[in-house]
């Protein structure tokens, strides 16, 4: 079943009357939202991934299965349907240990990409919304209400593979728009949507991870600057941005949003340990209060990635942090809605983190006894190790000789 996807406004609602609708990555948390939100709409939806959708499909969704990095399968899921957009949302290597996978990361969201556009282009496909991240522009460094005007982050300054590679597949993107089809008259017109962190109920792949943490006793201290402060978007402000700018390619919006990058949130700037204290909280736990600096927790991430590459063919764990994931979680960056405000009318929708709350606690989580916590004393001993070592790293060694 799909899950239940609040009505848009008329103004924000537009109709796809008989259209069909291709989404990659439509098995996905986020994929599968958005091809509910259009299935409602009554278009008729494709959802392609390498994956089965763990619902089950409404009538008038479609799910061909197929992997975005060959483009026979690709160009199967087009078969027989004369497709009018494309939600370019599949790609891989977001968080955790797939960071670490160089050679899947660029085989996914590079190759598919390649991929999708030859196929959009062959197929005469009016229009392709690819989904991206604000980490095109960001790398570390602070950015306080930046715009789409920031030039893209230099390459070799990404601190992961997979910001890297998303900003190549966005370039390609929206360098396409405008190209001329194969075969038919017309041209391909695109856009990209610089996707802020994603939450919302059954969300499976940041939250839960969290929530392990926090379950495990592994949450034990805050990190960074407590002014610093990020961004989130609630996966149905996402949906609407995403249907908001496949409208705006389309002509009778004067394809406005043809060629056009946007940054989209829920436009309330927070900081990021803040911003789940609700969860953890809403769960039993106590929010910790002790802060660490950033730089100590830098060093941290590098020993745990350095671990995961020694160890990690003979026993794959999920890295506690990446180096990335420090930066994206503790310094500043946060970006102006007034772009897609004014070309895409797009006005997100207020939400918090009780419905999150909730589906975890219908899910079987919240506090339990200690003596639940015994199994993962080991992990909490290499845990202390890595963070011992990271401190011996962090000081100068002219401090510990002195000592």
């Amino acid at each position: 079943m799909c899950p239940v996807v609040p009505e848009l406004s008329p103004m924000d609602s537009p109709r796809f009357p008989e259209e069909t609708i291709l989404i990659t990555g439509g098995a996905g948390y986020f994929g599968f939202r958005l091809g509910c939100a259009l299935n409602q709409k009554g278009v008729h939806v494709i959802l392609f991934d390498i994956i089965e959708p763990a619902q089950n499909l409404p009538e008038g969704v479609t799910f061909v299965r197929g992997d975005i990095r060959c483009l026979s399968d690709v160009e199967m899921a087009f078969r027989d349907a004369d497709v009018a957009c494309v939600f370019h949302v599949a790609s891989y290597g977001m968080s955790g240990r797939e960071q670490l996978n160089k050679t899947q990361i660029e085989e996914v969201n590079v190759g598919g990409t390649d991929n999708i556009l030859r196929a959009c282009l062959g197929r005469g496909v009016p229009s392709l919304v690819y989904t991206s991240t604000f980490n095109v522009v960001f790398g570390g460094q602070v950015i306080s209400n930046g715009d789409e005007s920031l030039p893209y982050l230099p390459l070799h300054l990404h601190a992961d593979h997979y910001s890297r590679t998303k900003s190549i597949a966005e370039k390609k993107v929206l360098e396409a728009n405008g190209l001329p089809f194969k075969q038919d008259d017309g041209v391909l017109r695109t856009c990209a949507i610089r996707a802020a962190g994603i939450y919302g109920p059954g969300e499976q792949r940041h939250l839960p991870r969290i929530v392990s943490y926090v379950e495990r006793g592994l949450f034990r201290f805050v990190y960074g600057d407590p002014q610093s402060l990020v961004e989130f978007v609630h996966v149905d402000n996402l949906v609407k941005a995403h249907i908001l700018a496949s409208e705006a390619l389309k002509a009778d919006k004067g394809h406005v949003a043809s060629g056009q990058p946007y940054f989209i949130s829920d436009g309330r700037p927070v900081n990021n340990f803040e911003f789940f204290r609700p969860l953890v909280e809403g769960l039993g736990y106590t929010f910790p209060s002790t802060r660490v600096p950033l730089a100590l927790i830098y060093c941290f991430a590098f020993l745990v990635e350095m671990t995961y590459f020694l160890v990690g063919r003979f026993y794959n764990f999920q890295p506690f942090l990446t180096r990335a994931e420090v930066y994206k979680t503790g310094v500043m960056h946060y970006f102006s809605l007034e772009k897609a405000k004014k070309e895409l009318g797009y006005e997100p929708q207020p939400f918090d983190l009780q419905e999150v709350v909730e589906w975890f606690k219908a899910h079987g989580h919240g506090r339990r006894s200690a003596g639940q916590d015994s199994e993962f004393i080991l992990w909490d001993g290499i845990l202390v190790l890595l963070l011992a070592l990271s401190v011996l790293t962090w000081i100068p060694p002219s401090t510990i000789l002195s000592i």
